[in-house]
């Protein structure tokens, strides 16, 4: 259902963690998650990309049945589940992803760098690509390796503890949507 919100969906907090390909923006998620972890914050990430890919195997029972039409498929075992849908026709919308996730007090969104919500630019100089934070009011800080243009907030992009400060600063200091 588009654009429902489950109660434990609505205290979930959203922050993005935005760049360009090859800018850093897992490595600064992956850095940042052991010392939210460390503070009792339980987190999911959800990461966005732009190229096909399949988690299951040719041959396997799940992949037969997807293959057979089913619209979803959920993987169980007692350590982890997965649950594959289909998108045949429509890539899902940011809210009805967050409405999947089972509680949690963080969801770190990697990519979506288009979506109306805070976030956190990533930027190293070597990408040569173009600062976001212009163009986009829901940056509210760059992680990066150089100085912003205009004074625009900085934290280093190596400063993992200053990071992590940042994003439970913002993300959880705010009132739910």
């Amino acid at each position: 259902m588009a654009g429902h919100r489950c109660q434990t969906c609505a205290d979930m907090k959203l922050f993005g963690i935005a760049g360009y390909s090859g800018s850093g923006k897992t490595t600064l998620i992956e850095r940042v998650l052991p010392q939210l972890a460390a503070r009792g914050v339980k987190v999911a990430v959800i990461k966005h990309t732009h190229h096909d890919f399949d988690i299951d195997r040719p041959g396997k029972d799940s992949w037969r049945a997807r293959e057979a039409g089913a619209a979803a498929v959920l993987l169980a075992s007692d350590h982890r589940t997965a649950l594959l849908i289909e998108h045949r026709d429509t890539p899902p919308g940011l809210d009805s992803l967050v409405a999947q996730l089972p509680p949690c007090d963080l969801v770190l969104i990697e990519g979506y760098k288009r979506e109306a919500i805070p976030k956190l630019e990533v930027h190293r100089v070597e990408t040569g690509k173009p600062w976001l934070f212009p163009g986009d009011g829901n940056i509210l800080a760059v992680a990066s390796d150089v100085e912003p243009p205009d004074g625009f907030p900085r934290i280093d992009i190596d400063a993992v503890q200053q990071l992590t400060d940042f994003i439970l600063d913002y993300a959880l200091s705010r009132p739910t949507a």
